[in-house]
């Protein structure tokens, strides 16, 4: 029976998806690095035709959550299957080289945009396989970008700033697709290590992981990430013409709300206003937004933190910034940037000119992965809150790249943020 012509609705009993059965004997397999589409196949792992998954979790990140309370509550269709119709995207993002090696991108399906083009024979016989990329264009509305236009730093082309002081940008989304095997060896560590504890730490959320090791894709349950281009997409893969990038993980709190104890809204908008100042000039700007809260330790364990910092003996100091996250969290930093560099890998960067980053852990991956990084550029001065002097003065006397002074142990101990009811 053709895939098309058979109508898949879910069953009343609960089906154990640790069981092999479960499995079409001739479901599409996923050869990470192939660079025939075909030859690579399409990872599958809609939950209305199990049958045909050869993938272990399910599409929508975090999202998936809420499509389970929305089938639960009547909402949704139990057998629905995305209309694609004129959702293919503003830009099709060109392979590279990096496409093409299993090694080289581990955390993102590279042939996840454009999926009518990649496995039209799939698709035409009924497997019901989901993009895991979109590109739309956007305008961006930001003040402190629209203010830069007040004061004649940015000026209005009509191209990439609009007369309303927008900024034009090509918008990339990408859901997280796991290689594990890719993934273990660049933590240089065993597979099978790696599947037990992402079981055990999850609660036991994918049985597969320990049951299956033939389905070697997770999509697991986080956050996605956003590309967000400036001028011709094209020209990030050209080596030649400068590219302005800023690699930033998400601060809710500074990024949205304006919070001044950390540095992430101006070390955002500054980077923007910076990515279309590039592209006016003849280059491209990028700037790539990781949905990984507070070191991807969540916003709970955050505010914890703010409140032993501001609470312990002696006020909010930069001597024991980091000190004080490792102290609730147990680990000053979860962000794992060895996998950051995929993002830049699927677009193609082989070069950047300019790396809107203190970060050492952000810029020897970028480096480890293969891409140069000629200028490094720490925040202005003038854009550091006030509350905010302790996260930087710390980050300077830890190592972090920076343009200005370092405070010795003494001079830290001065460095003091507000107290909790200022």
């Amino acid at each position: 029976m053709n895939l098309k012509d058979k109508k898949f609705t879910r069953t009343s009993h609960v089906a154990l998806t640790s069981h092999s059965n479960q499995i079409f004997k001739d479901t599409p397999k996923i050869v990470w690095g192939e660079s025939d589409p075909e030859k690579r196949g399409p990872v599958i792992a809609t939950i209305s035709e199990k049958e045909n998954r050869n993938a272990i979790g399910s599409h929508s990140g975090s999202y998936t959550v809420y499509r389970a309370l929305s089938i639960a509550s009547g909402d949704f269709p139990k057998d629905h299957k995305p209309e694609l119709d004129n959702t293919q995207g503003t830009y099709a993002v060109k392979p590279s080289p990096s496409w093409f090696d299993a090694e080289k991108i581990v955390t993102i399906d590279p042939f996840g945009a454009d999926i009518n083009l990649h496995f039209p024979k799939l698709l035409k016989e009924g497997y019901n396989i989901k993009p895991s990329i979109a590109v739309t264009q956007a305008h961006l509305h930001i003040p402190e970008v629209q203010a830069a236009v007040k004061a004649g730093k940015l000026k209005v082309d009509g191209k990439v700033v609009k007369e309303d002081g927008s900024v034009k940008c090509t918008k990339v989304a990408l859901e997280p697709v796991w290689n594990l095997p890719g993934m273990a060896k660049r933590l240089n560590i065993d597979e099978g290590e790696l599947r037990k504890i992402l079981f055990q730490e999850t609660g036991g959320m994918f049985p597969e992981l320990v049951t299956r090791p033939d389905l070697k894709v997770l999509l697991p349950p986080i956050g996605s990430t956003t590309a967000y281009i400036f001028g011709n997409p094209d020209d990030l893969q050209k080596p030649e013409i400068e590219l302005t990038c800023r690699v930033h993980d998400e601060c809710n709190g500074s990024d949205v709300f304006g919070s001044d104890i950390c540095t992430c809204r101006p070390y955002l908008t500054w980077g923007i206003e910076d990515a279309a100042r590039t592209a006016q000039n003849g280059g491209v700007g990028l700037i790539v937004y990781f949905r990984k809260e507070g070191r991807a330790l969540g916003e709970v364990t955050k505010f914890l933190v703010y409140n032993a910092r501001k609470r312990q003996e002696g006020g909010d100091s930069a001597k024991t910034y980091f000190h004080r996250t490792e102290c609730v969290a147990g680990v000053q930093d979860a962000r794992f940037q060895e996998f950051m560099p995929d993002t830049l890998n699927y677009l193609g960067v082989k070069k950047i000119h300019n790396l809107h980053s203190m970060s050492n852990m952000k810029y020897d991956a970028i480096v480890a992965a293969g891409i140069e990084v000629v200028n490094r550029l720490s925040i202005p001065d003038e854009l550091i809150p006030a509350d905010a002097q302790v996260e930087m003065e710390a980050k300077k006397a830890a190592g972090y790249f920076t343009e200005g002074n370092i405070k010795d142990e003494e001079e830290l101990k001065k460095v003091q943020g507000r107290d909790l009811d200022e």
